[in-house]
């Protein structure tokens, strides 16, 4: 069971045993209540209407008692020992623990010359073992002894019941924070949108770019296609040129073969040379 449910079972409990009491018979109860180990809230006692009555009466001592235990410390209890009871020792261990409790409202490092003095103990050992068992061990804080710089660093305390007066002090204070919170949610807000437009642009940026590499790829292509079929057509020319040139050089070697004189005779010529006769050789 965690120390909430403890907290709101006993408060219920001892709610219920103090409501049909009226004047000296609410004292025992008192007295249980505030020296119970695992009872560390009493404004629901408080404002029990047979509470309530005591103020102002020979029994006020009670209701005295009772608001020291939800809003007091030790030196509270020192400083009006004479007008008070005197506390049994379950309720100095009780008064405090809740001391501890109040140092740890608003400081996170408690020095140990501090506790000492707050809690009446002489020497370190003592403090520490105190700390250690009856706050940590008790689960009403949570921390760490640095021995080195002599102090209590709080994790977490337990609240106490409000003091009077303090309850608007912490709704200013809750007030505050709201307003921070919402004036941090619309920077971030402001933020997130900023971010999602310069994702846009990203990729909006990043799209134009790989277009434009699409484009000079293309462009490529075409020109190294172009450029090789010019090559391709101009090697043909060459070649045809050539071939051209080598037909042009082999016919004219064989005219002037053939048109060498002795070479052929003109037929026609032939004929119309006269004949020779051939004489007798006597």
């Amino acid at each position: 069971m965690d120390i909430e449910q403890k907290q709101a079972e006993l408060i219920d409990h001892f709610v219920k045993q103090t409501s049909p009491l009226k004047g000296s018979n609410l004292g025992p109860v008192i007295i249980e209540a505030t020296s119970h180990p695992s009872l560390f809230a009493f404004s629901e006692i408080l404002a029990v209407p047979s509470v309530s009555e005591l103020e102002g009466t020979e029994n006020s001592l009670y209701i005295d008692v009772l608001r020291l235990f939800a809003h007091g410390t030790w030196t509270d209890y020192k400083n009006n020992a004479g007008r008070l009871p005197q506390l049994i020792p379950d309720q100095v261990l009780k008064l405090k623990q809740l001391t501890v409790l109040t140092l740890a409202e608003n400081n996170k490092v408690l020095p140990y010359d501090q506790l000492m003095q707050e809690l009446d103990v002489s020497n370190v050992r003592e403090l520490e073992d105190f700390l250690i068992n009856e706050c940590m061990y008790a689960g009403i804080v949570r921390g760490k002894l640095d021995q080195l710089r002599r102090c209590f660093e709080v994790q977490f305390a337990a609240g106490r019941d409000l003091r009077p007066g303090q309850l608007g002090n912490m709704l200013q204070t809750l007030s505050s924070w709201l307003s921070t919170s919402e004036n941090l949610l619309v920077s971030i807000q402001e933020k997130i949108k900023w971010a999602d437009t310069m994702s846009e642009q990203d990729k909006k940026h990043r799209k134009d770019v790989e277009d434009k590499v699409e484009e000079v790829k293309k462009s490529l292509s075409i020109k190294v296609i172009s450029g090789i079929y010019r090559s391709m057509c101009l090697t043909y020319v060459v070649a045809e040129v050539t071939h051209c040139k080598q037909a042009d050089i082999d016919f004219r070697g064989h005219e002037e073969i053939y048109s060498e004189p002795g070479g052929v005779m003109d037929y026609e010529e032939d004929r119309s040379r006269p004949k020779r006769r051939r004489h007798p050789i006597s």
